[in-house]
């Protein structure tokens, strides 16, 4: 059945569909780094952090769905987006400093998708020539700046999509490589972990004195674990955008909230296997991106790294059309007259009578600076894990915690002297020195790697 809104729209959601946007939302390349995370936490921590992240991101999505309808949470006007429920709930200077927040931490997710493709790259290049020469070749040092300069050159291309509409099958086809990297992945680390008898790692993770770790970088990169963590969980942002397809009755927060456990709980499950698997397969030398720890099966790996490679061409772009489309509207709202932003040009496609693509020179220009411009930042901080543990700890506490948290306080009406506005703003205040420390990790690491990195030089 359908059901037509009273905005004239028809949703057609149901309970599972909206269980498979959210694992959609959360499966990403941050699970590549869970395994390291584990590593730098150990035994004990580690799976009680994955959890506890998980926990969290359950709760406050909890508190998220009901503000998708203001002022009742089953028959109040819709909030169709994330910055629509907090202009609704806060108004419109927590929507300047969200957004702020938001479109940042999506740059800052594009530039890791930079490097992390660049990477996958190298390794397919690497295993291959390691396949071909044997594994003692030296020689086999591919060019990372090489690697994530074609990367950029094809997201330039991949710009020109008008908008994020019409690159639906990007995202579909993305969506697909997540879960098709991530399952390799953690069958790899079976394979890893059945060739030899013990269980590797330990209880406190890394350890002081062994490989150089001294107690700073042990603190350094269990902060940064934290962040990691963090970062594969996030899907907040798009939890409004995901209950604006379903219909109902029952009442759309009902069926989020379903929906929220589902796809959040079967993520959990599957995070803290591959987590603890990988742990257990590579102990402390658990690398950070765990797809660069295997060799052989040859053809196994090429499948994971091409899925991932796959996967990012099209990710890269769901976080790069929202800003896109913000900036050009405001500059055609601003220059409303001028050519450079009105204009259409048109382009015939060879070989076909009905294909053209259209563009303005406002599209074809400014989208090509950005596209550049994070290319050349992505060559001049190469640090995978570094980067996803900033891009984490940074985006978990305002859009994970804090936002969901004041809306749901709002839209309540839950007072200060009540026991529950002070439980929830105790729970804030945690997430906050949780981000706080993850930041710093990360933060921490990336220094240390630019006092020995060479400008535009990757390693493998």
């Amino acid at each position: 059945m359908e059901e037509t809104g009273e905005d004239g729209r028809i949703r057609t959601g149901t309970v599972w569909t909206a269980t498979a946007h959210v694992v959609t939302a959360i499966v990403g390349s941050g699970i590549l780094t869970l395994p390291w995370s584990v590593a730098q936490l150990g035994w004990i921590l580690g799976p009680v952090v994955l959890v506890f992240f998980a926990f969290i991101t359950y709760f406050t999505a909890i508190l998220l769905s009901d503000c998708y309808r203001y002022p009742d949470p089953t028959n109040g006007k819709r909030n169709k987006t994330y910055m629509d429920a907090i202009r609704a709930c806060l108004g419109n200077k927590d929507v300047l400093i969200c957004g702020i927040i938001q479109y940042s931490l999506l740059w800052g997710t594009m530039v890791g998708y930079t490097v992390t493709s660049a990477m996958s790259m190298m390794a397919i290049d690497k295993s291959m020539c390691f396949h071909k020469k044997g594994l003692n070749a030296g020689s086999c040092e591919p060019s990372g700046i090489l690697y994530t300069a074609i990367f950029g050159a094809i997201e330039v291309f991949l710009s020109q999509f008008p908008s994020l509409e019409k690159a639906t099958v990007l995202s579909y086809i993305a969506a697909a490589m997540s879960f098709a990297y991530s399952f390799i992945g953690l069958c790899l680390c079976a394979l890893e972990f059945s060739s030899h008898p013990n269980i590797k790692g330990t209880l406190l993770g890394t350890k002081i004195g062994v490989s150089n770790i001294s107690l700073t970088t042990k603190v350094w990169c269990s902060f940064q674990a934290l962040g990691n963590i963090a970062f594969a969980y996030t899907f907040s942002m798009l939890l409004i955008e995901i209950q604006d397809t379903l219909k109902s009755p029952p009442s759309e927060n009902k069926i989020m909230k379903k929906a929220s456990i589902y796809g959040i709980g079967s993520t959990t499950l599957f995070y803290i296997s591959l987590g603890c698997v990988g742990y257990a397969a590579f102990g402390n030398d658990t690398p950070g991106n765990i797809l660069t720890g295997f060799l052989e099966p040859f053809w196994l790996i090429q499948i994971a790294n091409l899925a991932v490679l796959i996967h990012l061409f099209g990710a890269y772009q769901i976080f790069a059309q929202p800003i896109f489309a913000f900036y050009e509207g405001w500059l055609a709202k601003k220059w409303p007259n001028v050519g450079f932003f009105k204009r259409v040009y048109t382009l015939s496609i060879p070989f076909s009578r009905s294909k053209r693509i259209k563009f303005t020179l406002c599209k074809l220009i400014l989208r090509t600076l950005l596209v550049l411009f994070t290319t050349v930042v992505a060559m001049l901080l190469p640090f995978f894990n570094a980067i996803v543990g900033l891009i984490g700890a940074l985006g978990f506490w305002p859009l994970t915690v804090y936002y969901p948290v004041s809306m749901y306080i709002n839209q309540a009406k839950i007072k200060r002297t009540q026991r529950k506005w002070f439980m929830l703003q105790v729970m804030s205040l945690f997430c906050l020195l949780v981000t706080l420390l993850g930041g710093i990790g990360s933060i921490a690491d990336i220094i240390q790697h630019l006092k020995h990195a060479q400008l535009f030089k990757m390693n493998p």
